[in-house]
């Protein structure tokens, strides 16, 4: 595992792709404060910077309808569109996240981006894709075994192509799946079952070329989250840090060199206004405590370590307030956290 990633954690910051703002600018340079940043996704700013939008582009078969902020895919064009598609699976460039989908990713790479740690990308996961995209009778396409080959597949290409436009600004780039829809599978009522889900994503992580990275928002099995062959996992910890320090594989993956992005600040105005720097760092500190009770070193755990906000947020009353405000907290946890285990 560690032969796929260059770097150490470190307590270092970044931050969830999704973010509330409409101004780009403002939103780019939050982004680039992280000591590994990230291009921002927009949704408030258009239907197209909706994640599983974001990454459908040039998909066969799918609609996009802006005006009703619907998208799905039509088994009837999907078929006749297969032929083209595996046409076009060779060339990279197909699969190019255009300015259309992103307004933001190639002012992103326009940056002097060399300086920085690592930087980062991020595409859904193909599970959470196939299970909230519908066909046109609004059947999820997980079911649709087709277009869920297809879509395992597409997705794939789109992650390394992204990957190797991050990997020209930075040596040390990576892209993560998005998997806010991984908890459901778990559920007796989703028909797509988890011993198939591992099996595709083992597939899937096959042939990704970029360090490979999960982050969630959410509650999945951490057993079969942890089973993955993955560098990188990012989760809500401010939320879920203690029952997934309570897992021994917890400990097997950082042993094994695996990175653990920890979403500790709170984006959630309620939550916000009750942290400060120090409940913070405790809060953090007593999850890691668990770990080290199970035999694991503290210095291990620091040197794998990043700092995150707990989630995405596009609700509160405030707007972009509490989210910016949660990016200064984290810069303000880690500088503070950095300190106390001397890490320059």
């Amino acid at each position: 595992m560690q032969g796929r990633l260059g770097f150490k954690g470190n307590l270092s910051t970044t931050a969830m792709g999704i973010m509330p703002h409409e101004d780009i600018d403002r939103a780019l340079g939050l982004a680039l404060e992280m000591d590994i940043p990230f291009w921002p996704q927009l949704p408030k700013l258009s239907f197209y910077e909706d994640m599983y939008v974001q990454a459908m582009e040039g998909f066969p078969g799918v609609i996009i309808d802006e005006e009703k902020n619907r998208i799905y895919i039509d088994t009837k064009r999907f078929l006749e569109g297969i032929p083209d598609y595996l046409e076009k699976e060779g060339n990279p460039e197909w699969f190019v996240l255009s300015e259309k989908y992103s307004l933001i990713y190639r002012k992103f790479l326009n940056q002097d981006l060399s300086k920085y740690r690592a930087i980062r990308g991020q595409i859904i996961s193909p599970i959470s894709l196939t299970l909230k995209l519908t066909d046109e009778n609004n059947m999820p396409v997980v079911y649709n075994d087709d277009i869920r080959s297809i879509a395992f597949s597409f997705i794939h290409h789109k992650l390394n192509r992204q990957y190797e436009e991050l990997l020209k600004k930075n040596k040390n780039a990576f892209v993560w799946i998005d998997d806010p829809g991984l908890e459901f599978i778990f559920n007796a009522m989703c028909g797509y079952d988890s011993i198939k889900a591992k099996k595709e994503m083992d597939e899937f992580f096959e042939g990704v070329k970029s360090p490979r990275g999960v982050h969630l928002c959410g509650r999945p099995d951490w057993d079969f989250l942890l089973s993955l062959d993955i560098d990188i996992i990012s989760f809500n910890a401010y939320t879920e840090g203690e029952a997934f320090a309570s897992y021994r594989k917890v400990i097997d993956f950082l042993k094994k060199g695996g990175i653990i992005s920890w979403g500790i600040i709170p984006t959630y105005f309620e939550d916000f206004s009750r942290e400060d720097v120090k409940s913070i760092a405790e809060r953090l500190e007593n999850i890691w405590k668990r770990l080290i009770d199970n035999g694991i070193e503290k210095t291990l755990i620091i040197d794998n370590s990043i700092l995150a906000p707990a989630t995405c947020n596009l609700i509160n009353p405030d707007k972009t307030l509490t989210v910016e405000k949660s990016f200064a907290l984290l810069r303000e946890v880690s500088l503070y956290l950095r300190s106390r285990y001397n890490i320059p």
